[in-house]
Formats: C-alpha cells, structure tokens, sequence
C-alpha cells in the first residue's frame, strides 16, 4: 500500500490513534540535521529514526492517513528572525487537534478540543516566543493536503521532501493579528523564557 513494505506498514498502522502517534514521535531523537539541512520523508525518518518539526508532521500525517483520514499538515508562520513550526491536523469529536514534533517544552501535542483551525493556532500564540521573550507567531497556511504530492512520492522518497516544504512557504496564509496589536504585545516572562528553553533531546558532539 502507497508503496510502504510490510514492516514499515506494520509500525505505522500500530500508531492508531493520534495519542499513540505522538509518542512515537516524543521517542525519536531530535533530528539536528548534522550533514547539512534535511527534509525526510515518512520513510527516511522510520530508517534514520529521527526526525524534526515538518519530518515529523508528515510521519504523523501518513499514519492518520492509513486510518482513513486526510493526510493534513499545517504551517505555523513567524515573523522573518524567528523559525516557521509544522504541525500535523486530526479531528475528534468535532474538534481539531495537532501533533507536533519539537525539540522543546512549548509548541507540542495538542487535544482536540479545538472548534476551528484558527483557535487551534492560536493556542500556540503565547508560547511561540524568541530567546528575547518576543512574541512571534504571525501567520498560518490553510490546511494542506499531503495526497496531492502522491506523485512526488512524498511518504517512501529517498531523497528529501523539498517540494513540501517550498509549497508551505507558497500557499496561502492567513493573518492572525494586526499591526496595532503587534505594536502592543507584552514579551514573555523570564520564567515563560527559562521554560521554553527547557530541551527533550541533547546534541550529541560528533566523533572526529
């Protein structure tokens, strides 16, 4: 099936519900890309056993996609000096969820106890801040459907999933707060920062 072999198929099917898939993914080692930038497909991160925030999400989307649900991504937009974050969307009970995967103590799984996608993103406003304590989340692109790039080969690539990433960066976003509101936000507290710098997985010093 989507051309997975059988014990790829095997682990990602045990992932059946959204629970289960994010801590599979909490398990993997943080992908610190240390050959250069990496953009893994399904496949590569189930071989490499690590993975980072758009890596995971596509993971995430693919097992909810051989539960018979849409295979649905989400990019979450900051301002220009700070970093974008990729979620993966599910729905129970009505409501949207995410699974996410982070290096950090913030921007993390999600319940789904979310009416709409948008107060699904701004769930993450207040703690999607720099080391300065500035708020940053600016944008979010409308749900993507990954099944589009089927034919790119998106869940089994050997090579990295570029064209995912460049059409996050192309699609649509919507605006999640105004210029004045912007002008007046507050920053985080030094405890708010201390906490968000609180890491899962270590960089390990490579062997010379």
């Amino acid at each position: 099936m989507f051309g997975l072999t059988k014990a790829e198929l095997v682990l990602l099917r045990r992932l059946d519900t959204p629970r289960k898939v994010q801590d599979y993914l909490n398990k993997l080692p943080q992908n610190f890309e240390p050959d250069g930038d990496t953009c893994f497909s399904p496949r590569r991160v189930m071989k490499e056993k690590r993975a980072h925030c758009i890596e995971g999400a596509m993971l995430a989307a693919l097992a909810f996609r051989l539960q018979g649900h849409k295979p649905l991504i989400l990019d979450l937009e900051s301002a220009r000096h700070d970093f974008d974050h990729v979620i993966a969307l599910f729905k129970q009970h009505g409501c949207w969820g995410a699974v996410s995967k982070t290096n950090h103590a913030v921007l993390r799984y999600r319940e789904p106890v979310y009416r709409t996608i948008r107060e699904l993103v701004l769930s993450y406003f207040h703690e999607y801040f720099d080391k300065k304590g500035l708020k940053t989340l600016r944008r979010y692109s409308k749900p993507v459907d990954l099944s589009r790039f089927d034919k790119k080969g998106w869940m089994t690539n050997e090579k990295d999933n570029w064209f995912v990433a460049q059409y996050l960066v192309e699609v649509d976003h919507e605006i999640l707060l105004t210029r004045s509101q912007m002008a007046t936000l507050r920053r985080a507290d030094r405890v708010e920062i201390e906490a968000g710098e609180i890491i899962e997985w270590k960089k390990r010093k490579r062997k010379s």
